[in-house]
């Protein structure tokens, strides 16, 4: 499967995604056939894998076990250039567009680069967007870098088609993990006018009606991470998808 392709026949063909965000931190392994079970039968149309930062060397093994046990694109979402496994589908190879640190412009994808090239890992070139989401996360920390103020929605909108402009494949607007409040509707109908590629929106969403909104505005896909860490959120995964699908 060409992960790239995939994201693109969504946005062509004017369909919807959800995305579930695996911590490898906080995740149970011992638990993944029955979490990967409710993923295959909520129709969730990818996992992404990846955290701000790892205290735990679980990363491959998450991953491995992710795709022993599901049929869908297993991807990458990394912190650094150390989080890379040959056993994922693709990586989504982040560049952080809202920040002026040269750090997480380039300079991780230099060290991560060999990496890539000897395992054919794909990458997924995105331009990866911050926007404040009412406090400072882990993401807005580790990176060192400031978000791009939520009642501006036209400099989040240039920045995303600066990246379009430079080639990448994917837009990806970030509140940060535990985020607040989700990117307002206005940022991202702001957004989409200037995108013909993929939209991805992620943090702050807890409930359907909220990632129902998002993408009506113009999100292909919608990201939950924290919220289905919680066991009995987890359980109404399928309302998520359903709601979504059916837009």
């Amino acid at each position: 499967m060409i992960v790239k392709d995939f994201f693109k026949s969504y946005r062509e063909e004017g369909k919807k995604g959800l995305g579930v965000l695996v911590d490898p931190d906080k995740f149970d392994l011992s638990n993944i056939e029955a979490f990967c079970k409710n993923c295959t039968e909520s129709k969730v149309d990818f996992i992404l894998v990846g955290s701000s930062f790892l205290y735990e060397d679980l990363f491959a093994d998450t991953i491995k076990k992710l795709k022993e046990n599901l049929d869908i694109p297993v991807v990458i979402f990394p912190g650094n250039a150390m989080q890379l496994s040959p056993k994922a589908d693709a990586v989504l190879y982040l560049s952080l567009l809202s920040g002026r640190n040269a750090r997480w412009l380039i300079e991780e994808h230099v060290h991560a680069a060999p990496k890539i090239f000897k395992s054919k890992l794909e990458t997924v070139p995105t331009g990866y967007i911050l926007v404040d989401s009412g406090k400072r996360t882990a993401v807005e920390f580790m990176s060192n870098t400031t978000p791009i103020p939520r009642d501006k929605p036209e400099i989040v909108a240039a920045h995303a088609l600066a990246g379009e402009q430079l080639g990448m494949g994917l837009i990806y607007l970030e509140g940060g993990s535990g985020a607040e409040n989700p990117i307002p509707t206005k940022v991202i109908m702001a957004t989409r006018q200037f995108l013909t590629i993929p939209l991805m929106v992620g943090g702050g969403i807890r409930d359907v009606e909220t990632a129902v909104e998002k993408l009506q505005a113009g999100a292909d896909f919608i990201i939950v991470g924290n919220h289905f860490e919680n066991e009995e959120n987890l359980s109404k995964l399928k309302e998520f998808t359903h709601a979504i699908h059916s837009i």
